[in-house]
């Protein structure tokens, strides 16, 4: 069960990362800047050449990574142009609420039918449907553009969970380092490809203030991104095919830790980041929360 607590993990940081993302797109960068460097990050994947040796990948494994980066780089594009509209504590349970169901029938297409024993099934139902929960609220406003970036968003990111599996199982045993370098450096790749287009480059490249502050905010928020993305692919890479969406549906977890956060910051920092609460929206999310601490509990005593 190491990759439930690799997902945990993953999922709070990945809630540091995205509250990050939405405190810099809501004082400077635009969505394709943010994308980019995002991308040229991967480039650090380089220092494991000298820790570990790295075999080339081979036909199938080339393409299937050319794939998994063009799905991560345009699923982040998806996901920051949300981040730059509409509320953290919406997007990320949103983007993520939907996420297992892309994944389980996209597994389902990929390796047919994946049978779920009764505690597994319990789990997966309360850890699915506490993060529905939490991600709706009885007076939001759910505009035709706010459905069409989020969904695409969180299709993108599934059918880039679905290619990292893939790609794992692609190089063997012992194949998260050079799984995870590959990615990495592809996804580099394409945002400098990306490069050649001239709208793009005219949005990377556009000259904008930006204060200190921002900027370690910034790299706090990839600090905080790059721990959650190296031990969320040791998840994926350690748990059996049919159960990937299990381990989605944990994204729960996220919403949970990204909530707590957002509150906080709402009561005593409301100048960096306010969003609004109702006491109705409060027991809510506490229903939701109660929900995914229980299907946890399941996972981890009858799985």
């Amino acid at each position: 069960m190491l990759w439930l607590m690799f997902s945990i993990i993953s999922y709070l940081f990945f809630a540091l990362s995205s509250l990050g993302d939405k405190i810099v797109l809501a004082k400077a960068p635009k969505p394709a800047t943010y994308v980019f460097y995002v991308g040229v990050f991967g480039f650090l994947a380089l220092f494991l050449l000298l820790l570990f040796p790295i075999p080339m990948p081979g036909y199938t494994a080339f393409w299937l990574l050319l794939i998994n980066g063009f799905t991560y780089i345009f699923s982040l594009y998806a996901l920051f142009a949300a981040l730059e509209k509409f509320d953290v504590s919406k997007v990320i349970p949103t983007v993520g609420a939907t996420q297992p169901i892309f994944v389980f029938f996209l597994t389902w297409l990929y390796k047919g039918p994946q049978p779920l024993g009764v505690p597994e099934f319990i789990a997966y139902s309360l850890l699915f449907l506490g993060s529905i929960i939490i991600s709706v609220e009885k007076n939001d406003k759910v505009t035709e553009e706010f459905i069409s970036l989020s969904f695409l968003a969180s299709f993108l990111f599934s059918l880039n969970f679905i290619f990292s599996k893939l790609i794992f199982l692609e190089f063997g045993k012992d194949s998260f380092v050079p799984g995870f370098f590959w990615m990495s450096i592809f996804a580099g790749i394409i945002v400098l490809l990306g490069l050649c287009i001239k709208s793009f480059r005219d949005n990377v490249f556009i000259k904008e203030k930006i204060e200190k502050k921002t900027g370690l905010i910034f790299l706090a928020a990839q600090g905080a991104g790059g721990v959650a993305n190296v031990t969320q692919n040791l998840a994926i890479q350690m748990v059996p095919m049919g159960y990937l969406a299990i381990m989605n549906s944990l994204k729960g977890v996220q919403y949970v830790f990204l909530f707590l956060i957002t509150l906080s910051f709402s009561i005593y920092f409301p100048k960096i980041l306010k969003e609004n609460f109702s006491k109705s929206a409060i027991i809510q999310k506490a229903i939701s929360i109660i929900m995914i601490i229980i299907g946890l509990a399941i996972l981890t005593t009858f799985v």
